[in-house]
């Protein structure tokens, strides 16, 4: 079996976006703070893989379209969801006597993962969808171009949705609002910077596809594009 390139590259920028995914749910329990002046910000560690997700997306939506970026999304959710149940089977097996990580140890680590994870699929579908369909809508009132504006716009709008609704779902009444409030915005300007940041990691990107695909690479932007005017395949060959 011949596995075409625009083929290959959808299955290693799944497997980036799967990858960053379930370690941003893995991680995500666990809080770390950042000194700037004199105050003290704190954050989860999702914050740290998570953002490369978004850029997956909008490299996907670029290039494959509406419905591949869909499709992966809801592989991904899948996928969280299958995490979380294995979590759940690790956990109620006892740990054996020699066991370098006894079950109190893993009990403190990942049952707090689960609730985060529980959290983290309503913010993905919400931050997901509202990041495609964005991304999505500049894209087409730019007539294809300024990609900073849609790869960033498109960010801003997920991740306020995504920074929220994954801290209130996860901690809601185990921590106060304010404390809540205060990791939610931090979380998502830190986020944002990020997103800003690596803009041109995003060029970068683009210009390495589109060496890579060769003329495929403009029939398949031309062809997410027009997607939903017309029936077009998520990728050629």
């Amino acid at each position: 079996m011949q596995f075409h390139r625009p083929f290959k590259l959808f299955f290693v920028l799944g497997s980036i976006f799967i990858t960053f995914l379930l370690m941003a749910e893995v991680t995500g329990s666990k809080w770390f703070q950042v000194v700037i002046g004199s105050k003290a910000l704190t954050m989860t560690l999702g914050v740290i893989p998570f953002p490369i997700t978004f850029i997956v997306t909008d490299l996907l939506n670029e290039y494959y379209g509406r419905r591949g970026v869909r499709y992966l999304t809801l592989v991904g959710m899948v996928m969280i969801v299958l995490a979380f149940f294995l979590l759940q089977l690790d956990m109620a097996i006892p740990a054996a006597g020699n066991s370098p990580v006894d079950d109190h140890s893993f009990q403190v680590v990942f049952f707090n993962t689960g609730q985060v994870i529980t959290g983290s699929i309503v913010a993905y579908l919400i931050g997901q969808l509202v990041d495609i369909q964005v991304f999505h809508l500049i894209r087409k009132k730019t007539k294809n171009k300024l990609l900073w504006l849609r790869a960033t716009g498109s960010t801003i709008f997920s991740q306020l949705l995504d920074s929220y609704v994954v801290i209130f779902v996860a901690y809601w009444g185990t921590y106060d609002f304010q404390t809540l409030n205060s990791i939610s915005y931090t979380n998502f300007f830190y986020k944002i910077f990020i997103a800003i940041g690596i803009t041109p990691l995003i060029y970068l990107a683009h210009y390495w596809i589109e060496k890579y695909l060769g003329e495929d690479a403009h029939k398949m932007a031309e062809a997410a594009l027009k997607e939903g005017k017309e029936e077009v395949q998520p990728y050629p060959g």
